[in-house]
This record gives structure tokens, sequence and C-alpha cells, in this order.
């Protein structure tokens, strides 16, 4: 055995570096076995697999239930009060204060999973999915033993590296209390209990739902801090929309922006959608507007977010404080007829 990984072993020991200290040791057994000294070796590697080390897996390749994901390094847009608790987690698991478990609730398309991306992106880590579909199994029993081999990838993993995102954690875990729920099921949420707790705590696990309220308790207490993305005021999802707008306006040849219309628009909207069901609105309604008619597009959105009426009703579009110009662009029919048609009513 070689002076230097002697040296190297106490170092990682004292510096608390798990990892390295069992890559240390794996490579002086290996040097044993190399010399014919097998019992050594093999004695060294047991220490080492019964020992509360966590040994990193050398790459993505040989996971079953997680996957790694690309994601988009753009900016998120976001509430001020949103934003702020995304900041925070952020800082949190940059400082190691201890706080690992992160449960994001809201409704769909309101930021959960992009949240979770952004994370992952400020602190330029890779984004590891876990796949419902590979852990779900019909045999009885087979579901909760593959929660139990999951979490086992999960500790084996090299923090400080990667975020592990349960998203639409629902799928997977269901109010044990819940009479509803299959007896499977509730067996497979003990389970999922058990392995959190046991979680090495240097592993980030980000989890996202649309069904809070049905969690079960002890599940919700298991997470270090909850997230609502269910805080959108109306102000928020008009001006983050204008952002949309904006930034899909400006890969668009030949149209241009009235941001007044588009804010009336949204305005007018009992309810506005959250912002991933907007982007896609508005995405659609550019790609298939009439390019020769640079406002097109407003209609589209218009019809979209007005459950695509066959008639547009200028009276109501009056009511509402359109402009006769704006009623043209939204009806699609000219000015002239407009004040005609209006004057007549």
């Amino acid at each position: 055995m070689k002076k230097q990984s002697i040296v190297n072993l106490v170092k990682y020991h004292v510096e608390n570096n798990d990892e390295s200290f069992v890559l240390e040791a794996a490579k002086i057994a290996k040097d044993f076995d190399a010399t014919g000294d097998s019992s050594i070796c093999q004695y060294l590697m047991e220490l080492i697999s019964n020992a509360n080390f966590y040994i990193p897996q050398s790459g993505y390749r040989d996971l079953r239930f997680l996957r790694k994901i690309e994601y988009s390094t753009k900016p998120l847009l976001l509430p001020n009060i949103i934003e702020e608790d995304i900041i925070g987690i952020t800082k949190a698991i940059s400082k190691k204060t201890g706080l690992s478990k992160f449960l994001f609730y809201g409704a769909p398309g309101s930021g959960k999973t992009e949240s979770a991306y952004q994370i992952a992106r400020l602190l330029n880590r890779d984004i590891l999915y876990v796949s419902s579909e590979q852990l779900i199994d019909s045999r009885l029993g087979e579901t909760a033993k593959n929660v139990s081999l999951l979490f086992d990838e999960i500790n084996h993993l090299s923090y400080g590296k990667v975020i592990v995102l349960f998203d639409e954690i629902d799928s997977l875990v269901l109010d044990r209390v819940n009479k509803n729920d299959l007896r499977e099921m509730g067996r497979v949420t003990s389970v999922f209990l058990k392995e959190l707790d046991s979680l090495n705590e240097n592993i980030i696990i980000i989890a996202t739902t649309n069904l809070f309220d049905s969690f079960d308790k002890a599940l919700i207490r298991r997470f270090d801090a909850t997230v609502s993305f269910d805080r959108y005021s109306k102000e928020d999802l008009i001006e983050i929309a204008g952002s949309i707008l904006t930034a899909n306006l400006k890969c668009s040849v030949g149209l241009k922006q009235d941001i007044r219309l588009f804010n009336k628009i949204l305005g007018n909207l009992k309810e506005i959608p959250y912002p991933g069901d907007l982007k896609q609105i508005i995405k659609t309604s550019i790609a298939f507007c009439d390019e020769s008619n640079q406002y097109d597009y407003l209609r589209k959105i218009f019809l979209a977010l007005n459950g695509n009426p066959r008639k547009v009703d200028i009276q109501e579009l009056k009511n509402k404080g359109y402009t006769t110009r704006e009623i043209e662009i939204l009806s699609r029919i000219p000015k002239s007829s407009v004040s005609r048609k209006l004057r007549e009513n």
C-alpha cells in the first residue's frame, strides 16, 4: 500500500469527504487484491459496503428509476412573492443549511416544475427525473419494493451535483386514510415515508403536486418547506403574459405589438389562465394567425381565451370598453361597419 493512500484516507476523513474516502478505500482494496491478498481486499470491501457511506454513481446510464432531463436555461417569470421563496430555497441549498426536501403545490401551469428547473439552473446542477411509470407495478408488493430500490439509487447519487425531481408525486403516494385508496398504494405511501426519513440530507429532492389538499399530512411533514404556487394576482398574470407575448413576437416577422389591447383582453376575463396555459395559447395564436394582418394574433388570442365563439358580439365588446379599432381587430369587421351596426343598436 502506498504512503500517499494513507495520507489521502486521513485527509478525506478529516474533511468529511465520504465520497473520496470510499473511493480511496476501494482503490486500496484493489491494490491488496492485485498483490494476491484477496482476503484483506474482501474484508475492506465488506467494511465499505456495511458502513453508512454513500458511494456516488459513476454516471446515469445504470440508473433504473431515474433519468436525466434537459431543462431550459432561460430565466423564469414568477410573481415576486413566489420568486422570493425560490431564491430562498436556492440560497438554503447553496449554504448547506440542512434543508433538502421541498414540496411545490398549486394549479397546473403555475410554474412548479419550471421553478425546480430554475433552481437547478442557478446552482448549475443536473435534474434527475423520477420515472413513475417504471415504479408502479401491477403485481402485489412490487411497487413498494421498487420505491425502496429507487431510494437506494438516490442515496448513492453524487450529492452536490443533482436535484431529484418527483414531478406530480401524487401519482405515486396517496392518503393512507382515504377509504377510496387501494391498500397496495397505502403500503407504497408507508414505504415512501420510511425511505424519506432515512434519506441522505445532502441529496436535494423537489416534489410537485396539484392535489395538496388530498395529501397525507404525515407526508407533508416530511418536507422541510412547502411552497404554494396559487399566489398569482390578476396583475401578476397580466404582467407575465405581456412578457411572454413580447418574447414570442420578437421571433415573428411582420406582426406588431399592441400591449394595450392585449392587456384589455386579459383584464376583461373573469379568470386568467396560469402562465403555462397562457404561453401555449400565445404561441399557437401567433403561429396560426393571418400574417397579412399584423394584429390578427390578438384576435386568435381573444377567441382562445373566450371559448372560441362562432360569432363575436360587437355590442358586448363595446360595453366592455373596446374601441371601434379594437373591435375591428377582434371581429374582422371593418370599422365603418362596426360604427354603423353600433348606431343601429
